[in-house]
């Protein structure tokens, strides 16, 4: 078997472009969409989206990787890292780690890449782990670096990376690339195509001893901000880690060939999707903004404990839509109080009802958030 770094073209990935010249078309569409909405919300509302938004690709992308962070240590971090707070105390190293990688990859996206950002951004991601010989540097044992599955003695390996010797030579010509494809560079690439490519190119040197997931998801996010001029702010590590099977199985479908254009198109999709999904987020926020400009007053301390409780919940709100007996297990009532604070909240508009008797359910009612383009949001049910 010869992996795509064994072929005679590497590293010259091949591709059809009008395979996914959509996609690419998609993507600036969305972005301005985007950039539309973000311009039209205060200054405050921008500092709570952004953390927001960073902080859930900070946990996401580290969950691809098996590694669950606390979503308040880390969006503390981040919050003293862009200077609107003081950190709280008992943040784990990997917490502030992956908050500080990500701070520099929003305020340094513009930046040429370099080995010193990447060394960085390894060591902040390995802080505290004792398992790694070789932090803030590229792996230099001996042994191979394979990405491997199943039981010892019947280990499935889904890709073999280059020689740990040929690594540094392997990451001069991978970052000389990466800053020639930028917007300003000698050969620029369109913005999905560059990106898929960085993504894939770096993962098949796989130069780090870990964290190469991570750090190649976070140079994809860099690629992207670099081509729109500003912070991508995209969901790209919470649809990957939404779908991780597919993920993973695109990238073995591509370790083996120079032809990739299957690759890009998964990857373009992916973006697409993140960034969809980014606009649901947004609208949700600002929707949730608007919602207690509306209503915090009107609340009492088992309706407020009840609502924060659903928002906490996101985009995706409860599973299935809030029920009494959620409402009940929140805040202890009895059931006629749950009855009486339940349709208040209808009454006031502050929730939907759908269903009858034991099958009524709640959803949060955030009405229609008006978009700087003019479209109405999404509805905000499952």
């Amino acid at each position: 078997m010869r992996w795509n770094w064994e072929q005679v073209e590497w590293p010259d990935f091949t591709y059809n472009f009008k395979a996914i010249a959509a996609l690419e078309r998609d993507f600036l569409l969305q972005s301005g969409e985007f950039m539309g909405i973000f311009r039209h919300v205060s200054e405050d509302d921008q500092n709570t989206l952004r953390i927001e938004l960073i902080s859930e690709e900070a946990i996401k992308t580290s969950e691809i990787e098996g590694e669950m962070l606390n979503r308040d240590s880390v969006q503390s971090s981040l919050r003293h890292q862009f200077g609107l707070s003081a950190e709280s105390a008992n943040i784990s190293p990997a917490e502030h780690g992956i908050a500080a990688m990500m701070t520099d990859l929003y305020e340094g996206f513009a930046a040429p890449l370099t080995d010193q950002t990447l060394f960085a951004w390894h060591s902040l991601l390995m802080r505290g782990d004792k398992s790694i010989r070789t932090v803030g540097g590229y792996r230099t044992h001996d042994e191979p670096m394979q990405v491997v599955s199943g039981p010892i003695g019947r280990r499935k390996i889904h890709f073999q990376a280059p020689p740990s010797e040929t690594v540094p030579a392997e990451m001069r010509q991978f970052i000389a690339w990466f800053n020639d494809t930028a917007p300003h560079g000698a050969t620029p690439l369109p913005a999905l195509v560059r990106a898929g490519l960085v993504h894939l190119y770096f993962i098949s040197i796989h130069p780090f001893e870990d964290g190469n997931g991570r750090i190649g998801r976070a140079l994809a996010e860099k690629s992207l901000a670099q081509t729109l001029g500003r912070p991508s702010l995209i969901a790209l590590a919470r649809i990957i880690e939404g779908k991780r099977k597919d993920y993973y199985a695109a990238l073995e479908r591509n370790n083996k060939e120079m032809e990739v254009t299957n690759w890009l198109d998964y990857f373009g999709r992916t973006v697409i999707e993140a960034q969809a999904t980014t606009l649901k987020i947004v609208d949700f926020y600002i929707g949730k903004a608007k919602f207690y400009q509306r209503l915090r007053d009107q609340l009492n301390e088992r309706q407020a404990k009840v609502i924060a409780r659903m928002f906490k919940e996101g985009i995706e709100g409860f599973k299935g839509g809030l029920s009494a007996q959620n409402y009940a297990a929140i805040t202890g009532a009895p059931r006629a109080t749950v009855t009486r604070d339940l349709q208040d909240l209808v009454a006031k508009g502050a929730l939907d009802r759908t269903g009858e008797r034991r099958y009524t359910r709640y959803w949060l009612n955030l009405g229609n958030v008006a978009r700087a383009s003019g479209k109405a949001s999404m509805a905000w049910r499952r």
